[in-house]
């Protein structure tokens, strides 16, 4: 009864060893595409010719190296824009910041916003409703705060939209760590998901879904879906804008642009109270895929084997195998496709980091509260409820 047990636990586990090393080689396949396209990328239209653009920056707090993230926006090559930053409270410390870029920038219009309405849970897209009241052009883009983009930055997420038939640009982005553990695992994590992403829109035909990173849309489209106002209740309003302009029969096109955030010196409690909210969110927007992230945790799937084989020599080369396709995968994703040039220092956390993404899997199977921003929240089918 036992053997018998233990073979089906083997025969289990070699299997997902087996899935786990599909999915490695579709991520591979994906990310050469995307390098190919990158390559063979098109001059977009003249810069001339490219509409005005609000950009939309809701604040709240401070983010590690937050000012010079703000500046490089300031300093885009494209012919007229303007950034609105957002903010729930006069007094919030990331004031500050917008004054000193003011200051810097006396010929770039900047403006702050003061949001005096709570229109709803997730207070960042409710600071998004009362700041788009206020933009000036029927272009806008969200950013997160943290962001710090390139030069070109607006001429390449801008020039997709010139398609009548793409309704929103959005963008992968690199996570510069921090001297933690904690930090690197969250960056090993953020190309971990733009793998997904490139998986996604490979075999999905094409992105159903934005990332927080870079939103650029049409100010008609957001009415079409309600306004901001409609994703007031939402975890997820990245995912969930892109999701409903995408439901207009619109694209979402994934620009060859990757944008830079820099992450906070996560200790590991913050590290896995943040990837345990982001599990969450995503196990219920996309449940069905979250689901099947199972099949992709090889690393573990093969210490499993090992276990289950009595270490038997074979078992080893199982082991060893799944350890270099999976570090061949992180270079490629991190270096090639992210431009992270520190990538390699952080290969050898792979095997922690995932084994740390499993238990956070199960884990977020066990209950559906969330911590954001210092508040506590139910989720309910993406949306949020305040405890």
């Amino acid at each position: 009864m036992i053997h018998a047990f233990i073979q089906g636990f083997l025969v289990i586990a070699l299997a997902g060893c087996i899935s786990s090393a599909l999915y490695y080689f579709i991520c591979l396949w994906t990310a050469a595409a995307f390098l190919q396209r990158r390559q063979n990328q098109r001059p977009g239209p003249p810069v001339g010719s490219l509409p005005p653009v609000s950009i939309l920056k809701p604040l709240k707090g401070t983010d590690p190296e937050m000012y010079e993230s703000f500046r490089s926006h300031c300093l885009q090559d494209y012919p007229e824009y303007e950034i609105v930053f957002g903010v729930s409270d006069a007094a919030d410390p990331a004031v500050a910041s917008v004054e000193w870029l003011r200051r810097e920038f006396p010929g770039r219009n900047i403006r702050l916003v003061v949001c005096p309405q709570i229109l709803g849970p997730n207070v960042k897209v409710s600071n998004l409703e009362q700041m788009a009241q206020e933009a000036r052009y029927d272009h806008l883009i969200v950013n997160d705060s943290d962001m710090r983009v390139e030069q070109d930055y607006l001429q390449r997420v801008m020039a997709p939209l010139a398609d009548p038939h793409v309704g929103m640009v959005t963008c992968l982005y690199r996570g510069v760590a921090a001297t933690t553990a904690g930090s690197r695992l969250e960056a090993l994590g953020i190309a971990d998901f733009c793998a997904s992403v490139l998986v996604a829109e490979k075999l999905e035909r094409g992105l159903h879904f934005g990332l927080g990173s870079t939103l650029a849309f049409r100010r008609t489209d957001l009415k079409r879906i309600g306004g901001f106002r409609s994703i007031v209740d939402f975890l997820a309003d990245d995912y969930e804008l892109g999701r409903r302009i995408a439901g207009l029969g619109l694209k979402i096109a994934l620009s060859e642009v990757v944008v830079e955030t820099h992450l906070p010196a996560y200790d590991l409690t913050a590290f896995l109270s943040h990837q345990l909210r982001w599990a969450r969110g995503v196990r219920d927007v996309r449940r069905g895929g979250y689901i099947g992230l199972a099949a992709t945790f090889g690393i573990m799937w093969a210490l499993l084997v090992v276990l289950a084989a009595r270490a038997a020599p074979w078992s080893w080369l199982v082991l060893a195998a799944m350890v270099l396709l999976r570090s061949v995968l992180g270079f490629l994703v991190c270096r090639s496709v992210l431009q992270d040039e520190d990538a390699v220092e952080r290969l050898w956390l792979l095997p922690i980091r995932d084994l740390i993404a499993a238990g956070v899997w199960i884990a977020s199977f066990a209950g559906h509260t969330v911590t954001w921003r210092g508040d506590r929240f139910q989720l309910k089918n993406g949306r949020l409820i305040r405890v």
